[in-house]
């Protein structure tokens, strides 16, 4: 497994990190690697795009039926 260095982290940003891995019951490096594995997990903005893209819409309702309903729960 590989291990990272990171550099130039503010002094306030350590110290945030290191008391919430202490109040986690975590070494700092465990509490960051968690946080790194969940970032790491997320997809990317281009990704969600390309899952909305494959989302078949052609059962949705058409934007009059949409505004319409909105309209009527309105009054």
């Amino acid at each position: 497994m590989p291990t990272l260095y990171i550099r130039d982290v503010p002094d306030d940003v350590a110290e945030t990190l290191k008391q919430r891995a202490a109040a986690d019951g975590q070494s700092l490096s465990a509490y960051v690697a968690g946080a790194l594995l969940r970032l790491a997990e997320r997809p990317t903005n281009a990704e969600v795009v390309e899952r909305l893209r494959q989302v078949d819409r052609t059962s949705a309702p058409a934007t009059d039926e949409i505004v319409s309903t909105l309209h009527e729960s309105r009054r």
